[in-house]
């Protein structure tokens, strides 16, 4: 992981990934696009299979090893309205019920205007960005907002990392500057958005289980 501060407050940027709020108690993923893999199968296209559980389960450990009081998705929880099969929707169920405990809100993001609230027996606050935690604004388009720090999804960040000679590595990565922070796509499947190194822009990789700062020798043009 790898510690910071935001807006005065301690976080932690985690590998699986999410922030991590410690004093509010809060975790924060961002892109889950739930159901994504079951859309793509409906429509002709072999992807895997399970990655919907595999998603809640690591989730489910995020909760457990933070102990965390409050979960916020920042966006894009369910990928499209034919995510909502039952197999989805039962498994959704289960992972609720085991974290009935847990204040979850979902900042509505693109994709979720589309696929419409979660339903309503998950208890899962739906709100509009942007939304209001300490002294962060939770957001899933990136967006500058007085007096906040924005924490925000939308991008699904990622990094090209210089190797020798051709090589090159492309990782999810968390990306921090003045005012804005953007989170890594928690979801399987989700692509990814290379951002380019720039001024005042701290880019985090994330791979291997770890987070580590990029710096801006290695980091390559989007």
């Amino acid at each position: 992981m790898s510690d910071l501060i935001l807006a005065g407050e301690a976080v932690q940027f985690l590998p699986d990934p999410a922030l991590w709020w410690p004093a509010g108690g809060t975790l924060f993923v961002a892109d889950l696009h739930i159901g994504k893999a079951a859309v793509f199968r409906a429509r002709g296209l072999p992807v895997p299979s399970g990655t919907t559980r595999i998603n809640l389960d690591r989730l489910s450990s995020l909760l457990s090893r933070h102990a965390a009081r409050r979960l916020v998705v920042l966006g894009d929880f369910l990928h499209a309205r034919e995510s909502r099969t039952p197999s989805v929707l039962t498994a959704l169920q289960a992972w609720r019920l085991a974290h009935a405990a847990v204040e979850m809100v979902l900042v509505r993001g693109n994709h979720d205007s589309h696929a419409g609230d979660p339903p309503a027996s998950l208890g899962i606050a739906v709100v509009d960005e942007p939304w209001s935690a300490g002294p962060f604004a939770c957001c899933h388009h990136p967006q500058l907002q007085p007096g906040r720090h924005v924490l925000a999804g939308h991008v699904h960040p990622a990094v090209r990392l210089r190797g020798t000679g051709r090589d090159a590595l492309r990782l999810p990565c968390f990306s921090t500057g003045a005012g804005l922070t953007l989170l890594p796509a928690f979801g399987d499947f989700t692509g990814s958005h290379v951002l380019a190194p720039e001024t005042g822009r701290l880019l985090f990789a994330v791979g291997g289980g770890r987070v580590w700062p990029v710096p801006a020798s290695t980091a390559l043009p989007a």
